[in-house]
């Protein structure tokens, strides 16, 4: 019997297993996967992270190897300036958006985690059944061509929008897929940008670029169709004739075309079975904000379990984070709205309505609405 069996040891799963840790609760951590991924689609970590690994004492091996993001630059047409976000008024101690692959942050987290707890990642677990009890939940898994039992007080899904846990426990998963499609990759920076983020809201869609560990930029465009078998080219011609920048196609890194979805789990708590992460809600990366919003739920779920009082606090719990998600899906539909080509708003508008926003005494707000001060 431990106190909580965690399916998934992505980031979301990684994290709640530190956080569990420092509580002194007994926990494992079954993961599917025999190894990390090697693609990194998200690499943004928004203050309200940072903030709640610093209280943890993880946030220096994180800071140590990212790249602070200090201010968003908006551009319109031809390179004009629509105006600067700062992130100095976000937070006392991260006043930023560090830049991190997902990847390396799933090392540092699988790190620490084995630093705090040993032992408590099985990778190449699969489970089979999940059976609540009432008291306890029963849980089957295949490891290494056995198969194993473990009862648990509580069993998490944290093992993406995917989730095995979900469908195993019947739990419905409603959403979409909205029309926006885009292609990114990863390339030398060699701009003049420096630790800006810079959002490109252009007549053919939007161009964003992103700074990156090692003197890398990461690069995503809006694109009329979704490419699964695009060439580095194809984004080098896009990123040219939006912003006039040559990026070399042959030094490209990375190349990912996406589409992107929205989903929210019609329940996040369902007896002892909790669901947490893009398990529970998957929301549009354009902002960075998915894998951030997982890693609250895991701040405020640990925050519950183990308290004596885990069935109320439950109810809050699923309340406030359901309204999180929420929140966090009207935001990252904004901002594909804006960055859709000129059409529902003509450019000139556009540029007008987004200029007077960031030179308006909204900026802050708008700061803090970014880097999720609000969820």
């Amino acid at each position: 019997m431990v106190d909580v069996l965690i399916v998934g040891g992505g980031p979301v799963g990684l994290f709640l297993g530190c956080l569990l840790a420092a509580r002194g609760l007994t926990f494992q951590v079954l993961e599917r996967r025999a190894e990390a991924g090697a693609h990194s689609r998200a690499i943004g970590i928004h203050p309200p992270a940072l903030e709640a690994f610093d209280t943890l004492g993880i946030a220096s091996p994180l800071l140590a190897a990212g790249v602070p993001i200090t201010s968003g630059l908006v551009r319109g047409e031809r390179g004009a300036v629509l105006g600067e976000l700062e992130f100095g008024s976000v937070s006392a101690r991260f006043p930023y958006i560090l830049s991190l692959p997902q990847q390396r942050t799933e090392q540092i987290l699988e790190a620490e985690l084995a630093r705090l707890a040993p032992g408590t990642v099985q990778r190449g677990a699969e489970v089979k059944t999940v059976q609540d009890t009432g008291p306890h939940v029963a849980v089957t898994y295949e490891h290494g061509r056995q198969t194993h039992s473990v009862e648990a007080r509580y069993v998490v899904g944290a093992d993406g929008c995917r989730s095995l846990l979900r469908g195993l426990a019947q739990i419905p998963y409603p959403g979409a897929t909205y029309a926006d499609k885009y292609l990114m990759g990863d390339f030398p920076d060699t701009t003049v940008f420096g630790q800006a983020a810079v959002i490109g809201l252009h007549a053919g869609g939007v161009l964003e670029s992103f700074p990156l560990p090692g003197g890398l930029r990461r690069w995503v465009a809006r694109t009329d169709r979704l490419s699964p078998d695009a060439v580095p080219a194809e984004l080098t011609d896009t990123v040219l004739k939006r912003s006039g920048l040559y990026l070399p196609p042959g030094e490209c890194s990375m190349l990912s075309a996406f589409e992107v979805r929205h989903h929210l789990a019609a329940q996040m708590v369902r007896g002892r079975l909790i669901l947490i992460g893009d398990a529970a809600h998957e929301v549009s990366p354009i902002g960075g904000q998915g894998m951030n919003l997982g890693w609250l739920d895991a701040a405020a779920l640990a925050d519950v379990l183990g308290t004596g009082a885990e069935i109320s606090g439950l109810v809050a719990f699923e309340r406030r984070r359901r309204q999180s998600a929420r929140i966090a899906t009207r935001q990252a539909e904004i901002n594909m709205f804006f960055g859709r080509p000129a059409g529902e708003i003509p450019q000139r508008r556009r540029e007008r309505l987004v200029r007077g926003l960031l030179t308006s005494g909204a900026q802050p707000l708008l700061a803090k609405a970014f880097t999720m001060r609000w969820l």
